[in-house]
C-alpha cells in the first residue's frame, strides 16, 4: 500500500511539471508575446519559484513515507520466530532481564537499543517449561530459632540452663486455585515432631472454610499461637495445668468454619473441629470411636480507626486416662473445658511501628471425670486465667506483663498463682531478644506444700526465609 502511494505521488509530480511548463508563443500565430522590460522575466521566476516549492513539499513526504516504511519492516524482522517463542515462554524471565538462554541473536545492539525509532518489545513473564515449572511448585520456605537460657530457683518445673528449645521449619504453598497447603516440623532436643501440617479448602459452597490435617484446636486464643509468635518466654499457668501444656489441643482431624450474620459492624465467625481425641494430657482416645470435638465463636468489631476488641467463645470435649488401669469403663470418663477471651488492641495506623498497646484475658473451667483417693467416681471442676498486657515504647523495645493463677485439672484445690515482667528489643522483624522474670507460688507434691519459685528467662529469636504474618 505504501509502495503504490509513493508512485502516485511521483506520477501526480509529472504532471503538474507537464502541465505547468506551456511552450512560447511562435511567431505569426497572431498571440501577443509579453512586452519587453521585466514582465516575462517576472512571471518565469515566479513559475519556478512554485514548482520548486511543490518539488521540496514532494520529497519531504516521500522521504516521511520511505522511513515509515523502514520502521515497519523493522518490526516485522524483530518479532520471535515460533522458535523463539517457545523458548521466551519456557524462561523465566524477570523484569527488566533477559533469559539466559536466549540466543546471541536475540540481544539487540547497543544502537538498536538506543536509537528511539527501534520498536519496543515488551517482554512478558511465562509459565511453563520444567524450569519455571520447578520453581512455581516449590513452596514458601522458612527457619525460625528459638534459643533460651534460664537461671535462678524453681524445683517445681525446673529447665535447662541452655538449650535451642526448638527449630521450626514451614513450608507453605497454594496448591491449586482451591487449596493450599501449610507443614510446620519442629526439631528440638527432644527429637523431631510435625507440629501442624495440613490443607485448606478455600472455595467451597456457602462460604464454608475447610481444613484436614494436624492443627492446633482453636480453642481460646493462646492455643493456636506457636511458640516463637507469643509476646512471652513461656505459656501461662492455665496452659499447663488445663490445656495440656506447650503443645495443648493439637491432633489430627477435620476444621469446619464460616463467617455468620452479626449485628451491624460486627465479624462473626463459627468454627466446628473434630479430632482423633489425642491431645497430650487432655484427652486420650481409648478406642477408634473416641474422637474429641472443638468448638469456637468469635466476635470481633472496631472501635475506631485505632482501637478494636475481639471477643471469643470456646468449648471443647474428650475422653481422658483417669480409667487406664482400672476395672471401669473408659468411656465414662471424659472431660469437657469451656474457654472466655477477649483482647483489646491499640494501634494507631501512622504510627503503628512505634507505639501500641494489647491487652487480653483468657478465663477456662475444666471439669474432668475421674476417680477419687477413695476409688469412686467424682468429676473435678478446676479454674484457670491469665491476663497480660504489652506495650511497644518504641521502634526497637516493648515492655509488658502477666499474672497468672490456676487450678490443676485433677486436684481443684490446689492453685497456683504467679506473674511475670517482660522486656523485648527487636533489632528487626527477623529477630527478637526477649529477657523474662518470673515468679510462681506452686505446690510441691514432694513435699506437699506451696514452694516460691524466681526465674529470670531470656530468649533469641530468629527467622530466615519467608514466613507469615503472626495471628491477629
Amino acid at each position: 500500500m505504501k509502495r503504490f502511494s509513493v508512485l502516485s505521488l511521483l506520477v501526480l509530480f509529472a504532471a503538474t511539471v507537464h502541465a505547468q511548463e506551456r511552450p512560447a508563443a511562435p511567431e505569426g500565430s497572431g498571440k501577443e508575446t509579453p512586452s519587453a522590460g521585466g514582465s516575462a522575466g517576472t512571471v518565469e521566476e515566479t513559475r519556478m519559484k512554485a514548482l520548486e516549492d511543490q518539488v521540496r513539499t514532494l520529497a519531504e513526504q516521500v522521504a516521511l513515507l520511505r522511513g515509515e516504511l523502514k520502521e515497519f519492516r523493522d518490526a516485522k524482522s524483530v518479532r520471535p520466530r515460533p522458535a523463539d517463542q517457545v523458548l521466551l515462554a519456557s524462561s523465566h524471565v524477570e523484569p527488566g532481564t533477559l533469559p539466559t538462554s536466549a540466543p546471541v541473536s536475540a540481544v539487540p545492539s547497543a544502537p538498536e537499543a538506543a536509537s528511539p525509532a527501534s520498536p519496543q518489545v515488551t517482554q512478558t513473564q511465562g509459565y511453563g517449561g520444567a524450569t519455571s515449572n520447578a520453581k512455581l511448585l516449590n513452596p514458601d520456605i522458612s527457619l525460625i530459632g528459638d534459643f533460651i537460657g534460664t537461671a535462678g530457683r524453681n524445683t517445681i518445673s525446673p529447665s535447662r540452663s541452655l538449650e535451642l528449645h526448638e527449630s521450626e521449619v514451614g513450608m507453605q504453598a497454594i496448591i491449586d486455585p482451591y487449596a493450599r497447603a501449610d507443614a510446620f516440623i519442629s526439631f528440638g532436643e527432644e527429637g523431631v515432631n510435625v507440629e501442624e501440617g495440613y490443607v485448606t479448602f478455600t472455595a467451597l459452597p456457602a462460604g464454608l472454610l475447610l481444613k484436614v490435617g494436624k492443627m492446633r484446636a482453636e480453642f481460646g486464643k493462646v492455643n493456636t499461637i506457636h511458640n516463637h509468635a507469643l509476646p512471652f518466654i513461656d505459656r501461662p499457668l492455665v496452659t499447663n495445668n488445663l490445656v495440656g501444656g506447650e503443645d495443648g489441643i493439637d491432633d489430627a482431624g477435620i476444621s469446619l468454619s464460616r463467617f455468620l450474620p452479626a449485628p451491624k459492624n460486627w465479624f462473626f465467625q463459627g468454627t466446628a473441629q473434630v479430632y482423633r481425641g489425642d491431645s497430650s494430657d487432655v484427652f486420650t482416645a481409648n478406642q477408634r470411636q473416641d474422637v474429641s470435638v472443638v468448638g469456637h465463636l468469635r466476635l470481633y468489631r472496631d472501635l475506631g480507626e485505632s482501637t478494636n476488641i475481639d471477643l471469643g467463645g470456646s468449648y471443647a470435649r474428650g475422653h481422658n486416662n483417669a480409667a487406664i488401669g482400672t476395672t471401669f469403663n473408659p468411656d465414662a470418663f471424659v472431660t469437657n473445658l469451656y474457654s472466655a477471651d477477649a483482647t483489646l488492641r491499640w494501634k494507631p495506623l501512622r504510627r503503628a511501628i512505634y507505639h501500641s498497646f494489647l491487652f487480653r484475658t483468657e478465663l477456662f473451667w475444666s471439669a474432668r471425670d475421674q476417680l477419687s483417693p477413695l476409688n469412686i467416681f467424682e468429676t473435678q471442676h478446676a479454674f484457670g486465667m491469665y491476663s497480660s498486657a504489652e506495650y511497644r515504647v518504641n521502634r526497637r523495645w516493648t515492655v509488658g506483663g502477666r499474672f497468672d493463677r490456676s487450678a490443676r485439672a485433677a486436684n481443684a484445690s490446689l492453685t497456683d498463682t504467679g506473674f511475670s515482667g517482660i522486656l523485648t528489643y527487636w533489632p528487626s522483624e527477623f529477630s527478637q531478644i526477649r529477657g523474662q522474670y518470673r515468679y510462681g507460688h506452686l505446690w510441691d507434691i514432694t513435699n506437699t506444700r506451696f514452694t516460691n519459685a524466681n526465674e529470670f528467662l531470656f530468649q533469641f529469636l530468629f527467622v530466615m526465609g519467608a514466613h507469615g504474618a503472626h495471628p491477629f
